[in-house]
């Protein structure tokens, strides 16, 4: 067993195992050795009988987690030449296979989704039992803002939302409230924030069987105990939209569809994500669309697998580097993309990204089944 991290905070009560993430200063993101004491503990608890359900939380409301430590890549990255750093690769070929482990483990999973939870923070909350958001949640899958791609699984999981709504959050990297992840199935349940201390002393009360049959009890407690409901969000009035626009396989037609409407009662979306998409990558949007539509077809091993290949693409490439330094390190909100328009995209680029690193046999994630 590792070293247990400082930054997780383990106990158990009354058969409830909890683990609290506790590096507030930096949102909880997730370092090498905290994704190590994650998977030691549920490994130690998974078969272990004092406990019955496990409970992801954090030590405090400003979020769950905010995903990775992009400063982390970016120094990893500068260690060794591109896409080869040992820390890099040990990092996402653990942090993948804990977000396997999370998505078959044995016993009721449930993730407090309070404040911020991106990135790797959706990759360790959305395959669980039950998702829990609050009045405070900010959902997001932004990897592509650093040149990046939904990855954690979140290739698979938003290819999985209605219509495409996943496709939208995917390549735009927008953030989201409860009631938009509740209704693009990304959540289970809305509590309060002054309500999570009740939630979490009947917990173990709505342990139940099956996934589904715990998100039923949940919500009906919820609907019982809880009269404050999430402020609407606006995926329900603008999913026809989002899914008339987002149907395409080409991230050049989505926004010439964005920059022609003349709807007015979509203007002002359409107009707005596009200037949104035009901070983004442009390869990296049209790598995360296609690899969105491949996982559509996949198990989640798979996907994982197809998403461990990509990360090492990413890097080989350099566009994550560059979007870490334009928008953490120095700031300057200036990324250099490469190609720099969507329109220099290529097929063949695009491809190459999908192009095996390995031999099936030799693959990191080879044993997720």
């Amino acid at each position: 067993m590792t070293a247990h991290d400082p930054h997780i905070l383990t106990r158990i009560e009354h058969a409830v195992g909890f683990i609290t993430l506790n590096r507030p200063g930096a949102l909880n993101a997730l370092s090498l050795p905290m994704i190590r004491t994650l998977r030691d503990t549920l490994d130690a608890w998974a078969n272990d009988p004092a406990v019955q359900v496990v409970v992801l939380d954090t030590s405090s409301d400003k979020g769950l987690c905010a995903g990775g430590d992009i400063r982390f890549f970016h120094e990893a990255a500068h260690s060794t030449p591109r896409g080869t750093s040992p820390l890099l690769e040990d990092f996402f070929t653990e942090e993948y296979a804990l977000n396997h482990l999370i998505a078959h483990y044995p016993k009721p999973y449930v993730a407090m989704m309070v404040g911020v939870t991106m990135g790797g923070g959706m990759g360790i909350a959305e395959t669980g039992w039950l998702r829990v958001v609050s009045e405070n949640s900010k959902i997001a899958m932004p990897e592509v803002n650093i040149g990046l791609f939904p990855d954690v699984g979140g290739t698979w999981f938003l290819a999985r939302a209605p219509g495409e709504l996943g496709t939208y959050l995917g390549v735009t990297g927008e953030v989201i409230g409860a009631a938009d992840t509740l209704h693009c199935g990304m959540a289970d349940v809305f509590v309060p924030l002054a309500e999570r201390p009740r939630f979490l002393k009947a917990i173990r009360s709505l342990h139940a069987a099956s996934r589904a049959d715990m998100a039923q009890k949940a919500r009906q407690y919820c609907a019982r105990e809880f009269t404050l409901r999430p402020t609407p969000g606006q995926f329900m009035t603008l999913r026809p939209y989002i899914d008339e626009v987002f149907a395409s396989s080409s991230i050049a037609e989505i926004m010439e569809a964005l920059d022609t409407e003349t709807r007015p009662e979509f203007i002002e979306f359409a107009q707005k994500t596009r200037a949104t998409m035009l901070k983004r990558s442009p390869l990296l949007m049209q790598v995360s669309l296609s690899a969105m539509r491949r996982a559509k077809h996949m198990s989640l091993a798979d996907a994982l697998r197809m998403e461990r290949n990509l990360v090492r693409r990413t890097f080989e490439h350099g566009e994550v580097v560059e979007g870490v330094r334009a928008l953490v390190i120095d700031k300057d909100n200036r990324p250099a993309w490469t190609p720099p328009i969507i329109e220099a995209v290529t097929d063949a680029m695009v491809e190459r990204f999908f192009e095996p690193c390995w031999p099936a046999r030799m693959h990191p994630l080879r044993e997720l089944n």
